[in-house]
């Protein structure tokens, strides 16, 4: 039996691998469309007294392939809100609910440590989440299914009458009911054993990035304060040097070594924030591939439920056939007739049969989507795999950087760096191999 599960489940892996490469083959529509998030703007709403800022992304599009047909305009620019972001990835989750969605960057600061602001107004927070956002377009741009969605290409050229015509969908009608399902505990008789081993996966992502971020944020701090603290020696060695005759040249020097080496931190943590942006992406990630599980789960149950009905009616049918009464009937000694036990037998029959065409309705909709979901899921691994191996190799070679520029040329710490943080992107990477 385990044998036989181990065949269908490498079958269906081979079948997803070949699906996902001939949708790879397919194009998209970064193939024909350069797409950028250039600048951020400030604006602000209401009375004089009464005040709303909100921030506005414009975002530029340029159509390089002449031949192709498929954009409102050739050239455009337009400013988008966060919000509208949001109403976007809230329609492609309701209408491709099989695809692991890329998600948009955090609307607050998550991680946060001593130099990161919080204010979501802050220059530096709200350009990178202008690079956030774009990096969210591009990802929707070069998915074989999502990019060539009609409201997707709208959102980015459409500059009126875009929110309108993504409400005529009526994807919030269908958002509000699917949320609440996915919110609600689901307890299956047969679970899937494949979605429940992403479903785990996706779990451990989460919680091995969520450490990771954790953890580089409070060595971040720590390794900030001590930079810093080196600012306080260089102005006691620079006034010292004032008083000092014989010794005033190198007392000076020294202070202005301490005064660099206090300097010389602030850069390097900026460009680190990028890579955990990079990082806090894929957590977000797990976040949407933990969603899949759950539509698959609720599809599941669906079916369990349907089946359940049809099991229980025809217990039912039976029981009425052998000429057993119902607990009305025995508390108060009715007795049905045969034409009445006729009609009753009737009208289960026709209510199996519309259960057993629900199951089969079920069981189509259910292997429809785990076929879909599967081919997505399997691109988002070697996605995944890719991005993550950059990320981690570029934030080694920043440490590497760091560490030489303030002087640690131990080769030893260098190691110590290295090992520490290809341990943990393997286990981030391989985690879902196991």
């Amino acid at each position: 039996m385990e044998d036989n599960f181990v065949k269908e489940d490498f079958e269906e892996k081979e079948n997803a691998n070949t699906e996902m490469q001939e949708r790879e083959k397919k194009d998209c529509i970064l193939d024909h469309m350069e797409i950028c998030v250039t600048e951020a703007e400030k604006r602000e709403t209401g009375a004089l007294n009464i005040r709303d800022f909100y921030t506005v992304y414009l975002i530029e599009t340029k159509v390089t392939d002449l031949d192709w047909n498929g954009a409102v305009n050739k050239l455009s620019s337009l400013w988008r809100r966060y919000s509208e972001f949001e109403l976007l990835r809230t329609y492609l989750e309701v209408t491709y609910p099989y695809v692991v969605l890329p998600p948009l960057p955090e609307k607050k600061v998550m991680y946060a440590w001593q130099k990161v602001a919080s204010d979501t107004f802050d220059p530096d927070f709200v350009d990178r989440r202008r690079a956030g956002l774009e990096n969210f377009l591009l990802r929707v741009a070069s998915h074989p299914i999502l990019s060539y969605d009609r409201q997707f290409i709208g959102f980015l050229q459409q500059d009126e009458g875009w929110r309108e015509s993504i409400k005529d969908t009526g994807y919030l009608q269908l958002a509000e009911s699917k949320l609440k399902a996915l919110s609600v505990a689901v307890r299956l008789k047969q679970p899937d054993k494949r979605f429940e081993a992403i479903k785990n996966y996706g779990n451990e992502l989460q919680s091995n990035l969520g450490n990771l971020l954790r953890v580089r944020a409070r060595m971040v701090e720590r390794l900030y304060g001590i930079h810093k603290l080196h600012a306080n020696y260089g102005r006691v060695f620079s006034e010292w040097s004032a008083k000092e005759k014989e010794m005033g040249d190198g007392l000076q020097k020294a202070g202005h070594y301490l005064d660099s080496l206090a300097a010389g931190i602030d850069m390097p943590l900026e460009e680190e924030e990028l890579f955990a942006d990079q990082l806090k992406e894929y957590l977000f990630f797990a976040g949407a591939l933990q969603a899949v599980c759950r539509r698959q789960e609720m599809l599941q149950l669906q079916l369990e439920r349907a089946e359940g009905q049809v099991a229980s009616r025809t217990t039912e049918k039976d029981n009425v056939q052998k000429g057993k009464s119902g607990l009305m009937s025995r508390l108060f000694g009715t007795v049905d007739t045969e034409e009445v036990r006729e009609l009753k037998v009737n009208l289960l029959d026709q209510r199996i049969q519309e259960g057993k065409n629900s199951i089969r309705n079920a069981q189509d909709e259910l292997s429809e989507f785990s076929r879909e979901a599967l081919i997505d899921i399997e691109r988002f691994q070697q996605q995944k795999v890719v991005d993550l191996r950059e990320t981690l190799a570029g934030y080694v070679v920043l440490q590497i950087k760091m560490c030489r520029k303030v002087g640690y040329y131990s080769s030893d710490y260098y190691n110590v760096i290295i090992c520490h943080l290809l341990l943990v992107g393997l286990d981030v990477l391989l985690g879902f191999e196991k």
